[in-house]
């Protein structure tokens, strides 16, 4: 059986791969695999073993390889593809949905603080002390460069819709924490709140 698997969260697509194929299990890089690998992938035979448990990581990489695989999902083996991103746009995906092969999507949880944590920098344009009370009360569910990096991406889309000097300088400051967050050993939110007090005035 041909089962795909997508998704984000790791830890839960590794749990269903080892109840389904154990720990033993063979495993291929799709951004490898020819198309002419394809027939021994699927359909080879093992020495050992009639039916054999193999998994596959990202197999869309190798696009050729990709196209073909509704030609191989009659397989007798224990097969899962596991793709970190899944495009749902291409013409195999909408094939595999459409024969009723297994897709199963391993999603986290969204956080409900995704919002805010954009605000907080929003807000540190003009408020640095405000946005400072706003990020200590989500602080305890976030982690500190998770957020820096959060910040990092608000920061990219500012200068790429205005690209004045302030959004630049906001890039230089960024840039400077960063290597303040990897080498100092004062407490990260502590250097992410003075960053945020700092922000409106650069």
């Amino acid at each position: 059986m041909v089962r795909i698997f997508t998704g984000d969260d790791r830890i839960c697509t590794k749990h269903a791969i080892e109840q389904i194929l154990k720990t033993n299990h063979e495993v291929i890089e799709g951004e490898n695999v020819d198309p002419s690998d394809l027939p021994t992938i699927f359909y080879g035979n093992s020495l050992f073993n009639d039916v054999r448990h193999i998994l596959i990581n990202d197999l869309e990489a190798s696009k050729a390889a990709w196209e073909k695989l509704p030609e191989y999902l009659s397989s007798p083996h224990e097969i899962i593809i596991w793709e970190t991103k899944l495009d749902k746009r291409t013409t195999t995906y909408k094939t595999l949905k459409k024969v009723g092969i297994e897709i199963r999507e391993f999603t986290l949880p969204k956080d409900p603080n995704a919002g805010l944590v954009f605000n907080v920098y929003k807000t540190a344009k003009r408020n640095g002390k405000h946005a400072v009370e706003m990020l200590k009360k989500i602080e305890p569910t976030q982690e500190p460069m998770m957020f820096f990096g959060l910040m990092v991406s608000q920061a990219i889309k500012d200068y790429t819709f205005r690209q004045g000097a302030k959004e630049k300088r906001a890039l230089k400051a960024l840039s400077k924490l960063d290597i303040e967050l990897k080498s100092a050993a004062i407490e990260p939110w502590l250097l992410i709140e003075s960053f945020l007090i700092r922000l409106a005035s650069l």
